[in-house]
């Protein structure tokens, strides 16, 4: 039997998707990925070994594709997990942190008792392209007195600069694969 990296066995399982949502743009497609139980387990492996001795308290997932990986990992990990979501969409007392897109902004949020002042947190999403989202929400949970320990995602798209605008602010970034 040979033997795949599992980072190629992630990467080769992303399926793209040209000219969605528009012209131009190849969206990269995690669907494929999640549906196959061995390259999900792998995946979620990769997340595991490199996070489990990073004395984490919390694992913090980004609405949407962020709450799959990241709610896994947390269980994994044995540790507890927070949603950061879009605006509007929690129940209960809750601080947000705007961020601006090509066509306006948009604003993330998390409850107020998400997290405690020194909580060692990890941020998970699937995606890091202009970096915008996951910029925010590492504010976001800054403000809220927690350290974020790393960024963390399936897929960089290091030609948008996410990556490079997260860590000109300071951030720890750790991607799976890029494209």
């Amino acid at each position: 039997m040979t033997m795949i990296d599992p980072h190629q066995m992630v990467t080769n399982a992303i399926r793209s998707v040209p000219d969605w949502p528009k012209p131009g743009i190849t969206f990269r497609d995690i669907t494929p990925v999640l549906q196959d139980p061995r390259t999900f387990r792998v995946l979620l492996d990769i997340f595991v070994y490199r996070y489990m001795c990073e004395r984490l308290d919390l694992i913090a997932g980004i609405d949407a594709r962020g709450f799959i990986v990241g709610s896994v990992l947390a269980y994994e990990l044995k540790l507890g997990f927070v949603p950061v979501r879009k605006k509007g969409k929690l129940p209960f007392q809750t601080l947000a942190e705007e961020y601006s897109l090509e066509y306006g902004n948009a604003s993330v949020e998390m409850h107020t008792d998400s997290v405690r002042p020194g909580q060692r947190v990890l941020l998970v999403d699937d995606l890091i392209a202009t970096g915008g989202t996951m910029l925010a929400a590492a504010k976001l949970l800054q403000r809220l007195g927690a350290n974020v320990v790393e960024a963390a995602a399936i897929i960089d798209l290091p030609e948008l600069g996410g990556s490079k605008l997260l860590r000109e602010n300071g951030a720890s970034v750790f991607t799976v694969c890029e494209f």
